[in-house]
């Protein structure tokens, strides 16, 4: 496999070390007609996404309705071609950016952290336990099924293995060889990621709602199912008898939602890689920051203490509501559940808003530069932040605008109202504190500061002794130098104390980093895994209808649990640089 473009790279490397040797401080630059051609083929990959996501969208939505003649096989057919092309690129990427010497030029330190790493391994590890029950549920049905259903959780696991070893070691590339081919296959494992998810999303959905219609058919909030033909899993044909197969089939439904975390950081991860292609980094303002993760290291305890109480606390809401709710007919048990709920929610946003807003304040006397410098991961988790949002906004907004015309009102509706308006506040004011946090400089002076500091404190105690010691008992009066040497420790000990001054702002940011870190962990689990009090609320439902109202949570509460997950990362990111 030959490099691609070999002698245009030469010269544009060639090109930089003389722009890196002539104008030391300025950024290099490529021939603009480099520039016309990465346009040209960022837009060409660009539309390849975009008609591939679109097919899959069409089939994954037409294959969860009955009265469509598009399967769910047809579905599981097209997402295991797509993982079979892209395990075939991501060998081809791997052998020709090896065998190339001059493939990877430069990296992107900001890309691929080791925490975002760190969290997609964890989530691939649990996305193939799934896959797992997945190939245990359906060979029970080997008989009854079509192959492919028993096919594509295989191919799933191979594609979650070979991307991410993918990511961990080529997330940071900055690849200058066969440029488009690159553009088109991130792209391509960009929309087959998208295409994963929104199929896990449908699945979960489908099987959320069928779950409940058959505890009780009379509900209202599930007629909708009805009406619009919604499709049963041809695996209810077959019949799931042993104990076993029931294991196998509440197993992977429980662990779909790590299945989804993955596809979102696998995309979010590509799109920087396709950003970084053809990239060159200037390594004069492009600062590698060696940030070490110091967990129990200047901290007061205080937001991790307050934050496993909120995590703790939530767990245990999370259970008495999946008891009294899910697995009880009684009204007066549901009722219990959602106060419950309800009030635990608003003093974990009260608190969180509160939180926020101290942040920022506390960023207001920070004398940290603000980063310019350019960076696609943090527009990146920037755009993703603002948008995730949107759902959680759209929610709330129906909510509040269906409490508000709806009569009569009783202390549920009053605590649904509260809680909408919380969310809508800890969502913005979290934001400003998260985006604030991302863009401030990381302390770069503390490992001189620390050294500087212990040599001073060592000859402060020195000097202070040793004129202590060199003071004669007839009360003579010092030399000159040993003069000097009193008036000195003052100013030093002024000067230990003055850093330690300094030190309280980025403390504070600490504590407040990891409260909302552990709280956005507990408000994520708690929709991931089935708390979501809009489906149980009668409000919203009867004011839009029972076909209205719950398509609209299904399309915006994904991005609502995504986002509680994208914060945990962009959070533990602002904590390790305050």
């Amino acid at each position: 496999m030959g490099c691609g473009h070999k002698d245009d790279k030469a010269s544009l490397a060639s090109s930089q070390l003389a722009s890196f040797s002539h104008q030391p401080h300025q950024p290099p630059h490529t021939p603009a007609s480099k520039e016309v051609w990465k346009k040209g083929g960022r837009m060409f990959s660009i539309l390849l996404a975009v008609h591939l996501a679109l097919l899959a969208c069409t089939l994954v939505s037409s294959g969860a309705f009955e009265k469509i003649a598009v399967h769910d096989y047809d579905v599981f057919f097209l997402l295991t071609v797509m993982m079979l092309i892209v395990i075939i690129w991501i060998i081809f990427y791997l052998v020709g950016t090896s065998r190339c010497p001059d493939a990877i030029l430069c990296k992107d330190s900001h890309a691929g952290p080791i925490w975002l790493r760190g969290g997609l391994i964890l989530f691939a590890i649990f996305s193939l336990v799934m896959d797992v029950f997945k190939i245990g549920y359906y060979s029970s049905f080997y008989s009854c099924l079509s192959a492919i259903k028993i096919i594509y959780p295989i191919v799933q696991a191979i594609f979650l293995v070979v991307q991410t070893y993918f990511l961990w070691i080529s997330a940071k590339d900055c690849v200058h060889v066969h440029l488009n081919v690159t553009r088109c296959g991130l792209m391509l494992t960009l929309t087959t990621n998208l295409a994963v998810w929104m199929s896990a999303v449908t699945d979960e959905s489908v099987h959320k709602a069928h779950s409940k219609l058959k505890k009780n058919t009379t509900e209202d909030i599930f007629r909708w199912l009805l009406k619009a033909g919604m499709r049963s899993s041809s695996v209810e044909e077959c019949n799931c008898n042993s104990q076993i197969c029931q294991i196998f089939k509440n197993g992977y439904f429980w662990l779909y939602p790590f299945n989804i975390e993955y596809s979102l950081f696998a995309s979010a991860m590509v799109y920087v890689m396709w950003k970084n292609v053809g990239r060159f980094i200037d390594h004069h303002s492009h600062h590698i920051q060696r940030l070490k993760f110091r967990l129990f290291r200047r901290t007061f305890f205080v937001g991790i203490v307050l934050g496993l109480i909120i995590l703790v606390s939530g767990l245990g809401v999370l259970i008495l509501y999946e008891v009294q709710v899910n697995s009880s007919t009684e009204s007066s048990k549901k009722s219990q559940a959602l106060t419950m709920y309800y009030i635990f929610n608003i003093v974990c946003l009260g608190l969180m808003s509160l939180v926020c807003i101290g942040g920022s304040v506390i960023y207001r006397f920070d004398k940290r530069d603000m980063d310019r410098h350019k960076n696609p991961t943090r527009t990146l988790d920037v755009a993703l932040l603002m948008g995730a949002a949107l759902g959680q906004y759209a929610i709330s907004y129906y909510s509040i605008v269906a409490i508000v015309a709806s009569t009569p009102r009783d202390a549920i509706s009053a605590l649904n109202l509260t809680y909408a308006l919380l969310m809508i506040a800890q969502h913005t004011f979290q934001n400003i504190f998260i985006i604030e946090g991302l863009h401030r400089q990381p302390p770069k002076e503390d490992h001189k500061h620390d050294s500087h500091q212990k040599d001073l404190y060592g000859l402060t105690f020195v000097n202070i002794n040793a004129v202590s010691l060199r003071v004669p008992d007839s009360g003579s009066t010092l030399a000159p130098s040993t003069a000097a040497e009193a008036i000195h420790p003052s100013d030093l000990v002024r000067s230990l104390t003055a850093p330690k001054k300094m030190n309280w702002r980025r403390k504070f940011l600490r504590e407040i980093s990891m409260f909302l870190l552990l709280s956005n962990i507990i408000l994520w689990i708690m929709p991931a895994f089935g708390a979501r009090p809009q489906f149980d609320n009668d409000t919203e439902l009867n004011f839009y209808g029972d076909s209205m109202w719950p398509a609209i949570v299904d399309i915006c509460l994904p991005f609502g649990i995504f986002y509680r997950m994208h914060a945990v990362a962009s959070l533990l990111e602002v904590y390790i640089m305050s």
